[in-house]
Order: structure tokens, then sequence, then C-alpha cells
């Protein structure tokens, strides 16, 4: 048997990472099976619909690296893969239950369902369609007036289906509704839709979130009426935030492109969702993984029943490790367009800014759990920036006159060097502190709020270097006329 899954995503918003991480399951077991990857969309919801979902949710899924075998726009052999283009086929369907008596249609009013749904509610009961219609002599509602066609569920016995993981599901009849399969708009519900595209597109396993349990009998009923053959279902557990509920915006970004803005890079953040409710072995401590080896390693009973908890710290150290490993090149690359979209250089970058951008990389490299990170460590060196308050300009256990030396010395110190680079000017600045009296720290500490207006920062040899001579010096002399300001006020006092 060829193994064949789905997405089926409905684009009434954007791509939820829960969804996704559901999706890497989904890519992973076809990639490692040999099978088909199926991208499908469910745009039947049209109140809903959201004009550029379908656009982000290919980007999304093209930035994480998830290609698909068939869909809307490389096509296949089962197409179209838009429900909205498919509506013909589901009416057709729709049409053959009717005739085999397996569904009807019913043409009660919206007021008449609402009140039958209050009066179950009232008796405590699962409000349901009565059934006033199913009995009704073929033809008693005419196809040319407005009408739902609607499935017959048995009323007594049971409905049961096996789940890969969890076994056998049972649910009762008597609690499931006579559900409407085609609405009056013409328009399937998701449930005729789905089985029948599943159907069709020979689909062999339906891998989805534990969510839709519930749903899945009404789904059972429509196979067993049409007389199919089941695919094999996996539901799997939900993804929690931090505190044990479902992950929302509450917990931070939900979506793959919020993940991509803040400066995730989309290796790590597959591998993360691939450990996510995931692991390759019993022991197994390893948790960085190559695409490769997670095709070569996943398999699908080793999902957890568990609902897996989606660890923003777990994922921060991920990324950060993954920015670690890159070239100093590629990281770069990666960098360029979050100082560009923060305002801090243009598109294409001038040659002439190149060399200092290239002098900031190592020396976030190892200190950024993002891209993004890297912004506001390295602002200062694209902007001017106001003068510290001259109480972060006086040294740990320092007076402002000594601060004030400290500072004309480092000037002196900086405007003499014959090569302006990090290497060159280490050393002359610990000999300095040591002719001052000074650790090396209270004189770092001093120059470090002078010229960067941070109290953290990269390096600070390096960032003096990438900053530039004249913008050093000029910060320090700012930094000068504040503490001479401030000692010419106290003597006033």
């Amino acid at each position: 048997m060829s193994i064949r899954v789905r997405f089926a995503p409905s684009p009434t918003g954007y791509p939820h990472i829960g969804n996704i991480r559901t999706v890497v399951f989904n890519w992973l077991f076809a990639r490692q099976q040999n099978g088909g990857f199926v991208l499908r969309i469910e745009d039947t919801d049209r109140e809903r619909y959201v004009s550029d979902a379908l656009r982000v949710i290919e980007d999304s899924l093209e930035w994480l690296g998830i290609d698909w075998d068939e869909g809307p726009g490389i096509g296949g052999d089962y197409g179209p893969y838009v429900q909205s283009q498919r509506l013909a086929i589901y009416k057709q369907k729709a049409e053959e239950l009717i005739d085999t008596g397996k569904a009807y249609r019913c043409n009660c009013p919206t007021e008449r369902l609402e009140q039958v749904r209050e009066a179950l509610r009232a008796k405590g009961k699962t409000p349901m369609y009565d059934g006033r219609c199913r009995e009704k002599p073929m033809g008693a509602v005419s196809p040319d007036e407005p009408h739902v066609i609607r499935l017959k569920v048995p009323p007594e016995g049971t409905t049961t289906f096996h789940d890969m993981l969890r076994g056998e599901i049972t649910f009762e009849n008597r609690l499931i509704d006579d559900q409407i399969l085609l609405k009056s708009d013409g328009f399937p519900t998701y449930h005729l839709a789905v089985v029948v595209d599943d159907h069709m597109m020979e689909i062999t396993h339906v891998m989805r979130g534990d969510d839709w349990i519930p749903s899945t009998p009404k789904r059972i009923l429509l196979y067993r009426a049409f007389g199919w053959e089941l695919p094999i279902f996996v539901h799997v557990p939900l993804v929690l935030g931090p505190d044990g509920k479902k992950l929302g915006k509450r917990h931070g970004a939900t979506s793959v492109d919020e993940f991509r803005r803040q400066g995730y890079l989309p290796d790590a953040l597959f591998n993360f969702l691939a450990l996510l409710g995931w692991a390759p072995g019993e022991g197994e401590e390893q948790e960085v993984f190559s695409r490769e080896e997670l095709i070569e390693r996943f398999d699908i009973r080793r999902i957890n029943l568990s609902s897996a908890i989606f660890s923003y710290d777990k994922l921060d150290w991920m990324n950060g490790y993954y920015i670690r490993q890159m070239s100093e090149q590629k990281l770069l690359q990666h960098l360029i367009p979050f100082w560009a979209d923060a305002g801090l250089i243009s598109t294409p970058v001038p040659t002439e800014m190149l060399p200092t951008l290239r002098l900031l990389v190592p020396l976030v490299q190892e200190r950024i759990k993002t891209l993004r990170d890297a912004v506001k460590l390295t602002d200062f060196v694209f902007v001017d920036i106001e003068t510290p308050p001259v109480e972060e300009l006086i040294g740990k256990k320092m007076t402002a006159k000594e601060s004030l030396t400290a500072i004309r010395e480092v000037q002196h110190l900086m405007g003499t060097l014959v090569q302006f680079t990090a290497e060159a000017m280490e050393q002359p600045m610990r000999d300095l502190a040591e002719t001052l009296g000074l650790k090396a720290g209270q004189l770092f500490g001093i120059v470090r709020n002078a010229v960067t207006g941070k109290r953290v920062s990269p390096p600070l040899f390096g960032t003096i270097q990438a900053l530039g001579r004249e913008q050093t010096l000029k910060r320090l002399e700012n930094a000068e006329k504040a503490l001479v300001a401030h000692i010419e006020a106290q003597q006033k006092a």
C-alpha cells in the first residue's frame, strides 16, 4: 500500500503552530515511507474566509521546508485540490446517498430548528435535529425549493472506529445528529467534503489533533453509507502552553509567520516541532537532528499520548544552537533583513556598510537566541545615542573626577591608536586601567556606557571597532562634557 497523507487547512486564518506540528508529523511519515504528501485547501467556510490566508499557508510551509507532492500550484492526479472547485462532486455524492436511502432532504426553517434546540437544552439534553423531515416520503421536499441534505444516522447501536494510537473508540448512535451534508447554498459541510476528498484522493492515513475525535463517528457513518473503506486514523494530542492550557496568543507567538518575524530559523523550528510530542527512542538524549535524521527515525508509534507542552525557553535554546552553528556569512544574510526592518540599514546594503556588519556578526553570534535579538544589541552602531545619565558614567567605587580623568585618558588612547582594531586596543586599555589604579571592569564599564548607551553590549573592543574611531571619540567627548557639567554643578552647590 502506498502511503498518502494530507494537510487540509481552512483559509479562515493563519496556520497555528499546533496544527503545523501535526503537519510536521504527516510530512515526516510520508517521507519516511516514501509516500505522498498532499496539500488540500478546505475553503467551504465562506463567511470566515480570509483573502490572504492561502498565501500565508503556502509561504509558511515553504519557509519551514515542507514541500507537497500534490496540491494548489503544482496539480496532481486527484485534483482539483481546492474544495470550492469541487462543488459539483459533493452535490453528486449527496444525491447518491438520497437515491440509496442513506440521506434525505430537509426544508425545516431556521426558526424551527432553533426552537427544537432550545427545547432540548432546557431539558438538559444535547441539542440535535428531531428528524421531522426524515420520515417524509421521497419527493415530499422538492429539489427545487430551498433545503439541505441530511445523513440518516442509525438511531440505535454504536459506531466504533480504530485509532492507531488509542485502539478502539466507540460512540452511541443516539448521541449523533442527523448531520447536514449539503447546505442550501450548494456548499458541502466540512464532514461531507473531507470524507469525499479523502476517499477520492486515496488518503491512507488521517493524522490530526485529538480534538477531532468527537466528530469522527460522523465521518465513519458517512464512509459506511458510501460503502467505502476507512482510512487509518491517528489522533495526536494537542499542543498546550506552559500553563497546561490550550496554546494561544497569551503564551506568545502562535503562527509560523510570527515565529519567522521574531527571528527563529526554519530548521530550528522544524526540529523543535518534530520533538513536540514525539521521541526517537527510549532514553534518547539527542535533541538536535538534521531533517534527514528525523525522516529516517520517525515512527508514528512513538508519538506520546500525553499533551505536548510548548516551551518557548527550549525553542530559544534550540534556535540559539542553530545560530551558533551557522557560518558568519550565512548569519549575516539572515540578520540583514532584521536590521533593515528596524530601520537601521537600507537594502540593498551599501558596499561601505558591509565591513561594519561583518564585524558585528561574530560579536553577537554567541549571545543571541533569535535573529531579532541582534537589533537591540547593536542598534547603537547605526544611530546616534543620547549621552547616558551622568550616574552611569561614574565607575563603580569611583568619584566623578576619577571617572572624568579615565574618560579623558581613553579619548587620548583611542585617538592615537595606529590600528583601530579590537586586538590593537585591548592590551593598551588594560594597561591604562592599571596605570589609573582601576580594575579593568571599572574602566571598561564607563567606556561601555559612554559609547553604547547600554550596560550590556557585545564584546567591548569589537564593538568599538565596529562603531569606528570618529563615533567613538564623539561619544567619549559627550561623556566628558556631561561629567564636567556635573562636577561644576556640584562645586557651585
